[in-house]
């Protein structure tokens, strides 16, 4: 298809996509001319990855230049490939290793994986952008005096265990090892905010089951 063809089926404006194309977010099209291109379906699918980043997630260019090249990293295999793509999106903030209340996130994520039989977060470890999450959560929940222990993290760990299942079976109809982490960061981004809202809808209806 043409730039024009390429602007109408992805609803991007052409000047738009000649950004992306400037900023190396959309892969060059198939020179024809010295002044035309070709595009293709696999052009298509990038410009919905790069709305997602840019325009759902609010994500900076250069971050999403980098999370781009993350899916482009064929010398990993596939499932340090999506881990490295997700990765590459931008996570909640550090803990803060001079806070004393981190000490104790630490140990209570560590139990919490274990107990899971999490290993492959645990063989990460602080590695993991997640993790670092996760460990900032709890001892901010420390700080304030709300009950972040074990029994009360596992729930929300096993919900968790059955997202995840449900997020790969929708990466895995996809075809190619490219489009299904394409898939994984699409999803891990647009998801986020139905999964938020899903769960206070929920939360309205429990309480006015309970209290109602």
């Amino acid at each position: 298809m043409r730039l024009a063809e390429l602007s109408e089926r992805s609803g991007v404006p052409i000047p738009t996509i000649k950004y992306y194309l400037r900023e190396r977010l959309l892969p060059p099209g198939h020179r024809i001319t010295a002044t035309q291109a070709e595009y293709d379906d696999t052009h298509l699918r990038r410009l919905g990855l790069v709305r997602a980043l840019i325009q759902v997630g609010r994500i900076p260019v250069a971050t999403a230049r980098e999370v781009l090249a993350a899916i482009a990293d064929d010398s990993l295999d596939h499932h340090m490939r999506l881990g490295a793509a997700v990765w590459s999106i931008p996570h909640g903030q550090d803990p803060d290793e001079e806070d004393p209340s981190t000490g104790t996130a630490h140990r209570t994520a560590e139990a919490l994986l274990e107990r899971l039989d999490w290993d492959f977060g645990r063989e990460t470890g602080a590695r993991s952008p997640a993790y670092r999450m996760l460990v900032a959560g709890i001892a901010t929940m420390l700080r304030l005096g709300y009950p972040c222990g074990i029994e009360e993290l596992l729930p929300y760990a096993r919900s968790a265990t059955q997202l995840a299942v449900t997020d790969l079976d929708l990466v895995e109809r996809y075809e190619s090892e490219e489009e299904q982490v394409e898939a994984a960061v699409a999803f891990t981004v647009l998801y986020e905010p139905v999964l938020l809202s899903l769960r206070r809808l929920a939360q309205a209806e429990e309480s006015n089951r309970r209290f109602g």
